[in-house]
């Protein structure tokens, strides 16, 4: 194979091996159980391997396929530096699950192989070039994605999550379909760099189409419902799918189209505005919630607002910088959650009180991911995220007053994780362990290795929005130049250790949930009710009447017409066919008379002859 060839050939094979290899594994299910693990970490070390070379140098290939398009892909700065955190996250992730693998072990093959599928879909998605090589990606994504999360199928209730998590990103999706309609109508073609040339109007129906299918895979508003349900997964899909995967490939999507979104004046001041409040909203939810896992989901949605508001004011720079720190931050937390409920049986954050002291490495890997996801300085968040408010702050004041906010809820709902799980490990601990399931009282010390790689990323990846790979980020990417801003770098440290101090003041010396908690948080809590609580609850009475009122009447009312209108066509229906039931019958006795004389006798045939002529005669006889 020649040198020129060779990159083209590496991006085939980056998407094409663990497709085929995720496939065997599934197809051939339990008879290579015990090569599974080892197998899908070999083709993921060589997926991360080819990314590696594709990133360097930058192929394109590109096959003719329907509507005169193309199957396209291609690598750029923005997925070179994507498809290299992909990758990365996603052997690590594996390598934790090969050796501490919890429910996932109940089937290894069958897992082992759909996360290679779900991760080729992921790659696909990074690459692609064209709208239908996007589609394609996008919906083996949501599938394998439904197919992880309800991955024990035999309990109800992780299916129906799956179907949730499915169907809500399902009925995202089917923007893109209307994005693909509108882009041949519009006469831009295809190509997801061609798409800002559509004409006017029909460009506006691409950029709604790829905006509203993008938020619906980001648990963006008002989409973010399903994340709370893919909790029911395994942890390493949660890590995976949460980190650098199904969930960054809405807020990817947004970078990758951010000038579509300008092009039509309204659209990247959406997706700006749903991401600010999205970050707000479900910074409220993290913080109100006594769940480990569910916690990290509200977050995993905060933290990707961040990623969107960037998209929405074109910094595509410190969105992927962003996109980046957060994925090796959140892969670290989830990893870690999923060692401490093996371990100790539960996810509870009251149980987990002192969790941190067990195992050390983990509870040190651990307290560097709640650090950086509080966005405290020097770690990786701290930067990134101020460099996206940076560039929000030059765009609309109350969009960055909305940013910020949405900044100190991730101190707070990190701190809350991070005091709590220091704590000392409180007398009597070991009953409220094993809630959920049996816990097994150890962690795998080679599954925390992957943890280190991790928190380490979570500490130093902020450096690719500070100087001077900033600007190194900013060649590859585009978008508008966000300089960095020393007033706002102290402001964003600040604010993270004084709503960590507050945190740490208020739990001091409590454990969830003591009644001596109420009386700490009575004040805020009291604010809390009556400024989000009060509000939001009235609201959602107000839309409960609506929906009882109107709605629900509404399609009761046409249900009840339909079923009349039914009834009706039968009646008529059954008159009809008694019509044709007639005809029927009466055809069959005129066939029945005419075969009687068909005897096979000659004479026969004479006599019916000379009757024939006799009746001819008298005829003419008659009418002469």
């Amino acid at each position: 194979m020649s040198g020129a060839a060779w990159p083209e050939a590496a991006l085939w094979l980056l998407a094409a091996l663990p497709v085929v290899t995720g496939t065997l594994l599934c197809l051939a299910g339990r008879r290579v159980d015990a090569l599974a693990a080892a197998t899908s970490l070999v083709v993921a070390t060589a997926t991360f391997g080819l990314a590696l070379v594709v990133a360097v140098e930058r192929p394109s290939v590109s096959r003719p396929f329907m509507l005169a398009s193309s199957l396209g892909l291609g690598v750029d700065g923005l997925a070179a530096i994507t498809v290299v955190t992909v990758t990365a996250v996603a052997l690590l992730v594996l390598a934790v699950a090969a050796r501490q693998p919890g429910e996932a072990g109940a089937a290894p093959a069958r897992f082992h192989g759909l996360m290679l599928l779900f991760l080729a879909a992921v790659v696909i998605t990074v690459t692609a070039t064209t709208l239908p090589t996007l589609l394609l990606a996008w919906e083996v994504m949501g599938a394998t994605s439904y197919a992880l999360i309800g991955f024990v199928w035999r309990d109800g209730a992780r299916v129906t999550a799956g179907r949730t998590a499915f169907l809500t990103t399902r009925a995202a999706d089917l923007g893109l379909y209307a994005a693909v309609a509108a882009a041949l109508a519009g006469g831009a073609g295809l190509g997801l760099a061609d798409l800002a040339a559509a004409a006017p109007g029909w460009r506006d129906v691409v950029a709604g189409g790829v905006l509203v299918a993008a938020l619906g895979k980001a648990a963006q508003l008002p989409f973010s419902v399903w994340l709370s349900a893919a909790m029911q997964g395994p942890s390493p899909v949660s890590a995976l799918l949460h980190s650098a995967t199904m969930v960054a490939m809405g807020g990817y999507l947004l970078l990758r189209t951010a000038g579509l979104l300008a092009a039509t004046g309204w659209a990247a001041t959406a997706a700006a505005w749903i991401g600010a409040l999205t970050a707000l909203a479900l910074g409220v939810v993290a913080l109100a919630q006594r769940d480990l896992k569910q916690l990290l989901a509200a977050s995993t949605a905060a933290q990707l607002g961040f990623v969107v508001l960037a998209a929405g004011v074109d910094a595509i720079a410190a969105g992927t910088a962003q996109l980046v720190a957060h994925a090796s931050t959140k892969a670290l937390l989830f990893l870690g959650a999923g060692l401490w409920l093996d371990a100790l049986g539960t996810r509870s954050l009251a149980a987990l009180t002192g969790a941190a002291r067990r195992w050390r490495l983990l509870g040190l890997t651990m307290t560097v991911g709640a650090i950086a996801l509080a966005g405290a300085a020097p770690l990786s968040l701290w930067a990134t995220k101020d460099a996206v408010l940076t560039a929000v702050r030059e765009v609309s004041p109350a969009l960055y007053a909305v940013g910020l906010a949405a900044a100190a809820l991730s101190a707070a709902y990190a701190g809350k994780v991070l005091v709590l799980v220091l704590r000392t490990i409180p007398a009597g601990a070991e009953d409220a362990y094993d809630d959920e399931r049996p816990g097994t009282r150890r962690v795998d010390r080679l599954a925390q290795a992957p943890l280190v790689l991790l928190a380490a990323g979570a500490a130093a990846l902020g450096v690719l929005a500070l100087p001077p790979l900033a600007g190194s980020v900013q060649e590859l990417v585009g978008g508008v130049a966000v300089p960095v801003d020393g007033a706002g770098l102290a402001v964003s440290a600040v604010l993270a250790v004084v709503v960590l101090g507050l945190v740490a003041w208020l739990v001091r010396g409590h454990r969830l949930p003591e009644p001596s908690w109420a009386g700490r948080w009575l004040g805020l809590a009291t604010a809390t009710r009556v400024v989000v609580v009060q509000p939001v609850y009235a609201l959602a009475a107000g839309l409960a009447r609506f929906d009882d009122s109107v709605l629900d009447a509404a399609v009761e009312a046409t249900a009840r017409g339909g079923l009349r209108m039914a009834l009706r066509a039968a009646r008529i229906d059954a008159v009809v066919d008694g019509g044709v039931g007639a005809v029927a019958r009466g055809a069959r006795r005129l066939g029945d008379l005419a075969r009687r004389p068909q005897t096979g006798q000659l004479h026969d045939y004479y006599l019916v002859v000379a009757g024939g002529l006799a009746a001819a005669a008298l005829v003419v006889l008659v009418t002469r």
